[in-house]
Parts: structure tokens; C-alpha cells; sequence
């Protein structure tokens, strides 16, 4: 799991130790970990780049733009470009919404570091 989400969250051990912290609906975080991670994510028949090109078109007709920028890095480590996640997004806005793909453009471009535009 740590391979997958390592780009993400640079530095971080990503395991369900210490999760939780005795707070409202505080397994989410590890159901997630082992459900999605652990369980879609270690399946043969897509490569992880693929996968994270999927999850990126499924994220943005979802309107997650929280989820999207931490996919973004997530893409970035599992070898895409900024420029095919760029594709994703324009391709998006055919299938999902002018809407949905300019707020996935925010978000990919917080999650990239780079500052806003006054379009945004």
C-alpha cells in the first residue's frame, strides 16, 4: 500500500496502526486502507498508472476535488505526466461537466503547487 499512496503523502507510513483516534467514525481511514488500497489497488489487470488514470476520470464526475488533488500526486509517482493528467481533465469536462473539470483544474493545480488564476 505504501508504494501506491508513497507520492502522496511523502514521508508518511501508510498503515492502519495509528489511525484512529477514538473520534467520530474513526475506521474510515483503515477501511479505506485495506478495502481500496490494499484490495482494488493490488489487482492484476490494470497497472497502477492505469488505475490512477481511471480513478482520476472517476474522481472528477464524482465532483471530489479533495480526493482528485491527492490522486493527482498519487498519478504523478505511478508514472503519468502533468500533461496526461491534463488530458484527463479536458477529457473530462466532454463526459462530466465544463464544471467538474475546471474544478478539477483547481485542484490539480493546488495539489501541483501552482498558483491560481483569476479563471479559477
Amino acid at each position: 500500500m505504501g508504494a501506491i499512496v508513497g507520492a502522496a503523502y511523502p514521508g508518511s507510513s501508510v498503515s492502519a496502526d495509528g489511525l484512529r483516534d477514538g473520534l467520530f467514525a474513526d475506521e474510515i481511514t483503515e477501511i479505506g486502507l485495506v478495502g481500496v488500497w490494499g484490495a482494488l489497488w493490488g489487482r492484476e489487470g490494470l497497472s497502477r498508472r492505469d488505475r490512477s488514470l481511471v480513478t482520476l476520470g472517476i474522481l472528477i464526475a464524482l465532483g471530489a476535488e479533495d480526493e482528485f488533488g491527492s490522486h493527482v500526486r498519487i498519478g504523478l509517482g505511478n508514472g503519468l505526466t502533468e500533461d496526461e493528467i491534463a488530458e484527463v481533465v479536458y477529457h473530462s469536462g466532454g463526459y462530466a461537466g465544463f464544471p467538474r473539470a475546471m474544478a478539477a483544474r483547481k485542484a490539480a493545480r493546488a495539489a501541483l503547487g501552482q498558483s491560481a488564476s483569476i479563471a479559477d
